[in-house]
This record gives structure tokens, sequence and C-alpha cells, in this order.
């Protein structure tokens, strides 16, 4: 907000973009338009230029941008007569940057923050510093191991702040149906224009029984029987809502055949876990399901602190077609850090054989690997890689923050 005019938060429903603005029109002079009022956005919608010219010489909170996108180029406009910095915060539940008219109305003008559902280190008053710590020069310190049924439980409970507030999990099950049947009935039909997209929900739900996996549209589009095109149309909708998330393949020169195809990913493991219908205990008793939903967990918790870290960092995952592969791959610069998801709590050389191979491959700009385990204890087991217990993501290298209210 000190040197950019447009601002933009963006990110799914109920992750507290409203509510994080609100609050900062309470300290500063500000007038918040909300684009879900029906009859701002018909005006809007008759005459964008004329509204946003009606508006005061004032910080402007333009709430739910995706439903108008006429208000880019007049947005344009008004920033090139005046390019006072944080002039604009917009928010949007929808990527409004795959919307035709945005492409590149503000190019140069816009920045953009995506908010995420509540990270644990949120949820704890700390602000996390793993990403900074992996890159350091410094050894990986001891932790407070997390319980197994606490783990599953902060699984299944998710980030979303209203979920977290219901304690009764068959009452966050009820928010989290409804919060998806409005998603994908309002939201991504206004996003398309299109009726009739009735294959979505089942969409969502085979993702989740593959979060995690390669994404093999062959596959997908048979077992939905749609075709090709409209299955990677489907999947870019519930991108562009932020309900899925794709981890695109690492690249290299290493002249290595590597797998070219993204993994998916759900936004939230509260979510994946009322698709998959699974409460706390049946994690602990099907360690499949565990493992899956906890690399879910991390590749969310490292997105992130990605958007907040000192390090500008590039998440990405390896796979070759050998075989060889490291659920996460974390670049700044030259140095590459493996991460590696496990469910166990007792580890083998198996657990880490992708992590070996990938510092035998890079050799100097591997600078280390980890591997995030249910286990209690942070062990040094091969040289610069470390088993490291999954509450390192926010117990390692945090400082207080300041306490959420929810």
């Amino acid at each position: 907000m000190a040197d950019t005019p447009v601002i933009l938060l963006t990110g799914a429903r109920q992750t507290g973009k409203s509510t994080f603005l609100t609050s900062m029109q309470q300290d500063s002079a500000s007038q918040v338009v909300s684009l879900d009022d029906l009859v701002t956005l018909q005006a809007i919608q008759t005459n964008a230029q004329a509204y946003l010219a009606g508006l005061p010489d004032t910080r402007i909170i333009l709430d739910e941008v995706q439903r108008a996108p006429e208000l880019f180029l007049p947005l344009k406009e008004a920033v090139d007569r005046d390019r006072k910095p944080g002039r604009f915060l917009l928010t949007g539940s929808a990527n409004v940057l795959t919307l035709p008219k945005l492409a590149d109305s503000l190019a140069g003008r816009m920045e953009v923050l995506t908010l995420w559902p509540l990270s644990q280190g949120e949820l704890r008053q700390v602000k996390e510093g793993f990403i900074d710590l992996l890159f350091s020069e410094s050894g990986m310190p001891q932790v407070s191991g997390l319980p197994l049924q606490e783990l599953c439980e902060l699984l299944t409970t998710g980030g979303y702040p209203e979920p977290i507030s219901r304690k009764d999990s068959k009452r966050r099950g009820a928010w989290f149906h409804a919060y998806i049947n409005t998603i994908l009935q309002r939201d991504v039909q206004e996003l398309s224009r299109i009726e009739g997209l009735a294959a979505l929900p089942n969409l969502l739900t085979l993702l989740a029984t593959r979060t995690g996996g390669l994404l093999n549209t062959a596959d997908l589009s048979r077992s939905l029987s749609i075709t090709n095109p409209t299955l990677l149309r489907y999947i870019r909708l519930l991108e562009a809502v932020f309900l899925v998330v794709s981890l695109p393949p690492w690249f290299s020169n290493l002249g290595k055949r590597l797998v070219k195809a993204p993994r998916l990913y759900l936004n939230d493991t509260g979510m994946l876990c009322h698709l998959l219908d699974l409460e706390a205990e049946s994690l602990i008793q099907n360690r499949n399901h565990l493992g899956s939903v906890l690399e879910n967990f991390v590749v969310m918790e490292l997105l992130k602190q990605s958007g907040w870290n000192n390090k500008s960092v590039r998440l990405s995952h390896y796979r070759t077609h050998a075989g060889q592969e490291v659920d996460i791959i974390l670049e700044a610069g030259t140095r590459v850090v493996g991460v590696e998801v496990k469910a166990a709590s007792n580890l083998t050389a198996d657990h880490y054989k992708g992590l070996r191979h990938l510092r035998d491959e890079l050799g100097d700009s591997f600078h280390r690997g980890i591997v995030l385990y249910t286990g209690q204890q942070t062990v040094p087991v091969d040289e610069r890689i470390w088993a490291v217990p999954i509450s390192a993501l926010w117990e390692a290298n945090s400082i207080p923050a300041e306490p959420l209210s929810l």
C-alpha cells in the first residue's frame, strides 16, 4: 500500500478477505463498495466509468470484483490519472487474472496477494519462519512432536475460520457441504457464464480421492465420461475459485527425463477430509489416507508461508520417468531444498531415497533435504538430509504474532 496504486486481495470465499479489509477501514478514511449488493452491481454494469467517477476522493475498497470485470478498464484510467499508492483495495473470490477483460489493463499498477485458509502458525499466534530456516546455514532445531490424535484432529478441522469455531464434527461437515454447493452453483457458474456444469461436484470428489497424484487427464475424463478439453476447463474453473491448487513439475538442466504433469491438491484438509468422509479416527487407523492428507496439508502450509517469508521461493514437485521423486521442491535462486512427507513415525532409508537421488544429481545446488514425519525427534539421517517432526512447520524459527479473533 505504500508504493502500489491497486492491491488485489484474492482467495477462496470465507477465508477472511472482507473481514480483514473491514478492520483496515476502521483505521483509515475509506469507503467499502460491495459488489454482492445487486443495486451496486447493476449500476456498475450499466456504466462502470460513471460509477467510479462518482466515488469520493478517498481509499476505495471494492469487494468481490470478479462479479464486475467492467470495472477494470475504468480503474486503469483512474490510476493513470492519479497513481497515489494504496488508492484502491480490491477483493476477489475468484482469480480475476483469468478474466479476459483484465488481461493487461492493470499490469504494472496492481499487486496481487492471495489469502488462503488460516495457517497453523496463525492459529497458534506465531509467525512461521520455517522456509527461511530451510535456506539458512543453521541446523534443524529440536521441536516438540505432535501426538498423532492431535495431528489428525487438526487435519480434519482445516483452516477455514467458520469450521474451526464449530467444535462438533457434524456441524463442520454441514458447513463444508453448504459451502461447496454454494461455490460450485454460484461462483463457478458466474465465472463460466454456462449452465449445466453437472460434473463439477463429481470431479472435485474424484480429485479429493487422488490428492497429490499426477494429473492424468485421460483417466479422469474416462471416469467422468466427459471430453478431455471439458475436463481441463473444469479443472481451471476449480483453480480459479481457489478450491484446487496445482503444484507444477520442477524443470532443471539435469538432462534427465522428468515427468511434466502437475500434481493437484485441495486448498484445505478440512474440506478434503469432508469430501472423503474421513474423521480423525479414520486417519489414525488408515495410514494410506493419512499419508495423502498429510502431504496435502504440508503443501498448503508451505504455500501459505511462501507469501510472507523473507526468501522468494518457488514450489514444485520432482519426478523422473524412472520413478525417482520428491514431494515438494523449494527453489530460491540457485539453491534447492527438497521436502518429503511421510505418515510413518519411524523412518527407513527408503523414505528418503528420492532426496538422496536429488542430492547426488544436484551437487552443491542441493542445500538440504527434509523428511517431515509423524515422529517426535529431529534427526540427521544422511548427508544434508534431516528427519523433522511435522510440528516444525510452525514451531521452528517462529516468532510471536498478534492474536486472531475468531
